[in-house]
């Protein structure tokens, strides 16, 4: 009598091979014993469609997460989609369902995972500025809003800015800005900020190994601001270290990372991932480098 297939997941993208993934959901299955496995998998645009009929036939598949270039080009090709995902225009999630293929984002509570203590304050007002106008200020915008947040988009296409605030951010106070705007000091004199949430967004690539640092002047931040940069490479980008070095409280992309993954491995395993003290563990694996 044959043994049953191990069930597993993986992460498909082009490329792949510098996806942390498999580190995460390997490390959660390892500590929660779990008999599965999660792995990369090179898949180009151009076999996407086969892909996804090769694994939607296979009964140990369990999903994938879904990385650049796919994650608007996977939307055609399932059955279904989540409301969030739909609306964000983005899946980075897809799970096997009763015979479907049900696309997911789990980008935006990635996103918003680490910003759970604060919000759990009541607010008089909620601003966000954030940085950047590609695809993962899509989740994180959509995320802000739905927690309530005025929202101050910067790129450098401010229309670009505008449209994307229109179509994901619920109200109509928003403002788009021109990103340079932010690079200059400012004398404008904050009021006082009790019960206020101030946070900083950096959704850009600007500050990730090989691109130019976020040109962002500490000025336009009131005192007590949360920065909150999404690149993981480096982990300690210039605006972090800035605004740590100015007292501010620093979020690094790596808790988006780890809380986007932990919405993923729920659906894929049917299991809590462990995590409080676990995290530091983990981190330090994602941080070792891989032998050559």
């Amino acid at each position: 009598m044959s043994e049953a297939p191990l069930p597993y997941a993986e992460v498909i993208g082009d490329p792949i091979a510098q996806s942390k993934s498999p580190v995460i959901h390997g490390y959660w299955l390892e500590q929660l014993g779990l008999a599965g496995a999660y792995r990369r998998a090179h898949v180009r645009s151009d076999g996407l469609a086969d892909y996804l009929t090769t694994r939607r036939a296979d009964p140990a598949w369990r999903g994938c997460n879904v990385t650049m270039p796919h994650k608007q080009a996977v939307i055609p090709l399932l059955d279904r989609l989540d409301p969030l995902a739909a609306r964000i225009g983005a899946v980075n999630t897809i799970v096997p369902e009763q015979g479907l293929l049900v696309g997911y984002n789990t980008d935006a509570p990635g996103f918003m995972e680490p910003l759970v203590p604060w919000l759990a304050d009541a607010h008089l007002l909620r601003m966000a500025r954030v940085m950047g106008t590609g695809g993962a200020a899509r989740a994180i915008v959509a995320a802000l809003s739905d927690a309530g947040f005025l929202i101050v988009l910067a790129g450098r296409d401010p229309a670009k800015a505008r449209a994307l605030l229109d179509e994901l951010a619920r109200g109509s106070d928003h403002h788009a800005v021109d990103i340079a705007h932010f690079a200059d000091p400012t004398d404008f004199a904050f009021d006082d900020r009790q019960g206020l949430f101030d946070l900083v967004v950096n959704a850009s690539l600007l500050g990730m190994t090989g691109q130019p640092a976020l040109a962002y002047d500490l000025s336009h931040t009131p005192p007590g601001a949360v920065f909150y940069d999404i690149v993981t490479s480096p982990l300690e980008t210039d605006l972090l270290a800035r605004a740590r070095g100015a007292g501010h409280a620093t979020v690094d992309g790596l808790a988006m990372l780890i809380g986007q993954a932990d919405h993923a491995f729920r659906r894929f395993f049917g299991a809590v991932p462990p995590r409080g003290d676990a995290d530091a563990e983990l981190r330090r694996r994602l941080l070792t480098p891989v032998p050559a």
